[in-house]
């Protein structure tokens, strides 16, 4: 059976009735907050061709989140392992697992995004069902990711589900908040009853979590003040560890340096203003300073080493054409 033909049968005719397809957001993981408190739910289709370099960053969220790949392959990172993903395939992504998604090859990759707080099926208040089949899940430092396969059982029913309560919420039909919740309870089912038998009690951290709580900490320090000169030092005290430890926990975790990640994402947001006001005026030492670069050679020869080409021939190439071949080397993903 293929999975993949309720959501897009649904799509579709939602496109021949003239109704507006599930906006794509480029943006979509700059947002905080997923639904409303009393529906926490949201269902998006994606296109990483329309997401800034075939690329969502790295990120966490509250909620979990499912992805079902619709077409083409995407490539799921983690803290501590990648995953590839193709059509008939998705991928359940656990509460505040950090987490990016890259097209491989840089080819068409489209995906329908599930994003839901499972409070929403347990209520907000401590009950029986709650402790019994939330909080195992919760508090388990094992169960960060699973991969879902059509070709398994299991997996294909809980797929079924999934793709039942993205229709629900492509239609939008009288009732849809409930049918979601009735399609969600039958995943979550069918996900706690092939699960290990797990501990209610939260878990002791392990050293990889903790890396990661670090790295999460240090990564929101360097995004609200990548603009500003960064040293390691202050890198490091922004999460009360020393230098070393700093440099460990960036490397166990996201395999380079604080200031490599700190060098990338000055990179990475130069290439976003240039994208957005591709026509203006400011000079390459001006977008330099703007991203926290002082030395305008030292810019240059970062970007190029990233992404193969000068500022300029950036500017001019890519953003002034409007070119959008998928084999470009600027497509090359910086985080």
């Amino acid at each position: 059976m293929d999975n993949t033909l309720t959501v897009i049968d649904v799509k579709t005719e939602q496109i021949e009735s003239g109704q507006d397809p599930i906006e794509t957001y480029e943006n979509l993981y700059e947002k905080k907050e997923f639904g409303t408190l009393d529906y926490p739910v949201s269902v998006y289709y994606l296109d990483l061709r329309k997401s800034y370099m075939n690329r969502i960053r790295w990120h966490w969220h509250e909620e979990m989140e499912i992805i079902i790949i619709n077409d083409g392959v995407a490539e799921i990172s983690t803290d501590d392992s990648t995953y590839k993903i193709e059509p008939g395939q998705g991928i359940i992504i656990n509460q505040n697992v950090m987490h990016s998604i890259y097209s491989l090859d840089n080819k068409n990759c489209t995906f329908y995004s599930i994003v839901f707080h499972p409070e929403f099926l347990f209520g907000y208040k401590a009950s029986s069902l709650h402790a019994r089949f939330l909080l195992p899940i919760q508090n388990s430092q094992l169960f960060k990711v699973m991969v879902l396969n059509e070709n398994n059982s299991w997996h294909e029913r809980m797929i079924d589900a999934l793709n039942d309560a993205i229709a629900a919420n492509v239609t939008k039909s009288f009732g849809y908040e409930i049918a979601t919740k009735g399609h969600l309870c039958r995943f979550w089912a069918e996900l706690v009853s092939r699960l290990p038998q797990m501990n209610t009690t939260p878990a002791p951290s392990v050293h990889t979590s903790l890396d990661e709580q670090r790295v999460k900490q240090a990564m929101l320090y360097i995004r609200t003040h990548h603009a500003e000169p960064i040293s390691l030092e202050e890198i490091a005290s922004s999460v009360h560890i020393s230098k070393s430890e700093c440099c460990r926990c960036f490397s166990r975790t996201l395999q380079m340096t604080p200031f490599e990640y700190l060098m990338k994402y000055r990179i990475f947001e130069a290439t976003r203003k240039m994208s957005d006001v591709p026509n203006a005026c400011m000079s390459i030492a001006d977008l330099a300073s703007s991203v926290g670069f002082n030395n305008t050679s030292y810019f240059n020869k970062l970007f190029k080493k990233y992404l193969g080409c000068t500022p300029t021939y950036y500017r001019t190439h890519k953003l002034l054409s409007n070119a959008e071949d998928n084999g470009s080397p600027f497509s090359i993903p910086l985080m």
